[in-house]
């Protein structure tokens, strides 16, 4: 007797998918759904109710209904696919140059949600394999009506200090309808938001789970004090690892010729983001890892590479308004801190600077009212002298250092918010060039 011969027996299925299911109830804990096991053993002992309700029931010789089998078919795979982007594996594609050259724009990535553990629906009303837009009317493609609170299923580990993570736009629960890309708050700290509402508005307001997806590096976690110097990430008083991956920009100034396009290709370089200005002569912001900067200084035409470090005051288009806290500390995008980040169950004091630094944590992301009166800080209309951390924070930064806005211009990611983490790369195309020229062949099914 072969296991096909087995599994034809209605109590073999019914013990396997019942099992199945239960292992499942368990790891999501949430045991009202036990009494799914009632309709398991109707599907497949009792069969009173017909639950596929859409499919026919043919008699010998009849002729199959295509269109109810192409519904069947359909069915299946929404129900089938839900299921794995929701528990198991989500399917993401890197839309900038903020990771090169360690993910690449184009990248097509299916990102693991069972390494931190997948958080459950908030916002279960939704259509199918579409995030938050719909792609033709440009509509939000969910409806609030029916919102559930932040729950995550226990994963394999926590989100550790150098890893690449997926995670929910912590400032993107307000959108401009006209400019759905960029941040609604920074528009408001430079122009002021009655002329942003204006010009870009209205605005949408989003749900956590239903944010714009970002994927970075973590450099710091809860507990963690960061500093940038001089470009060198430094967590609690360690300089983080150089991995390949990480570049920042160069000052590279040549003989007055050009740097042949091909070399910047083979290098993995966005030429779209490459300009030679000939009044140096050379490449005033050339963006280059480690390896990448000891061929470039190989090369005969070159007169001298010098990295690109921003000190106080910052740097143009950055300024004290643009990174985060929004507030005189006299920090750049490559010499940032000391910032601590916050930990649950680990309490600040409320004071000026830590209001500045923690205010839209304990208001936001914790969902408390905060209110300043008299110089006295107002917890949900208690008074409060310090405030005490209900979830976990990280501080995420892109390994293209100086074209990533990440938490240096919004500051921190709450645990609410982490999606997963990359995983497999399963297509890559670029951009600048056309097929078949434009496919990356060799990050086809990459493991991260």
């Amino acid at each position: 007797m072969t296991i096909k011969d087995i599994y034809k027996n209605k109590w073999v299925r019914f013990g396997f998918w019942a099992v199945l299911y239960l292992l499942w109830v368990i790891w999501i804990q949430n045991y009202w759904w036990l009494f799914g096991l009632a309709v398991i053993f109707d599907i497949f002992i009792t069969r009173k109710v017909k639950w596929a309700f859409w499919k026919k029931n043919y008699k010998e010789g009849e002729k199959r209904n295509v269109w109810l089998d192409w519904l069947d078919a359909i069915i299946f795979a929404v129900v089938v696919v839900t299921f794995i982007n929701i528990f198991f594996f989500q399917a993401f594609k890197i839309p900038s140059s903020s990771m090169e050259s360690s993910l690449m724009t184009g990248d097509y990535l299916f990102v693991s949600k069972v390494a931190y553990g997948p958080k459950l629906p908030q916002t279960p009303i939704s259509v199918p394999f579409v995030h938050n837009i719909l792609p033709i009317s440009q509509k939000e493609s969910y409806s609030t009506a029916w919102r559930f609170g932040y729950k995550r299923i226990k994963g394999f580990r926590d989100v550790r200090r150098d890893d690449y993570v997926v995670f929910s736009f912590p400032h993107g629960d307000t959108v401009l309808t006209k400019a759905r890309s960029e941040d609604y708050y920074t528009h408001v700290r430079m122009n002021g938001r009655e002329y942003t509402i204006k010009t870009f508005g209205p605005v949408i307001v989003r749900p956590v789970d239903k944010k714009d997806h970002y994927v970075k590096r973590c450099v710091a976690i809860a507990g963690d004090s960061l500093q940038v110097i001089d470009g060198v990430v430094t967590v609690n008083g360690v300089a983080q690892q150089s991995y390949p991956g990480i570049q920042n920009t160069y000052s590279v100034i040549t003989n007055g010729t050009q740097i042949n396009p091909i070399n910047f290709r083979d290098m993995g370089l966005n030429v779209s983001e490459i300009w030679y200005d000939a009044t140096l002569p050379g490449y005033p912001a050339l963006p280059l890892t480690q390896n990448n900067l000891k061929k470039i200084q190989s090369y005969s035409n070159i007169v001298s590479v010098t990295q690109n470090i921003d000190v106080a005051p910052p740097d143009y288009p950055d300024s004290e308004l643009m990174l985060f806290p929004f507030t005189e500390t006299g920090w750049t995008k490559d010499n940032y801190g000391p910032l601590w980040i916050p930990a649950k169950g680990d309490s600040v004091v409320l004071n000026p600077s830590t209001i500045a630094l923690y205010g839209r944590a304990i208001e936001v992301y914790e969902g408390n009212d905060l209110k300043v009166e008299d110089g006295k800080y107002y917890i949900n209309s208690v008074e409060a002298t310090s405030y005490t951390f209900k979830q976990n924070y990280y501080f995420m930064m892109g390994d293209n250092r100086h074209n990533s806005l990440d938490s240096r211009y919004w500051g921190f990611v709450p645990e609410d918010h982490i999606v997963g983490t990359p995983s497999v790369i399963w297509f890559s195309t670029d951009a600048n060039y056309s097929f078949p020229k434009n496919v990356r062949w060799k990050r086809l099914l990459k493991f991260v």
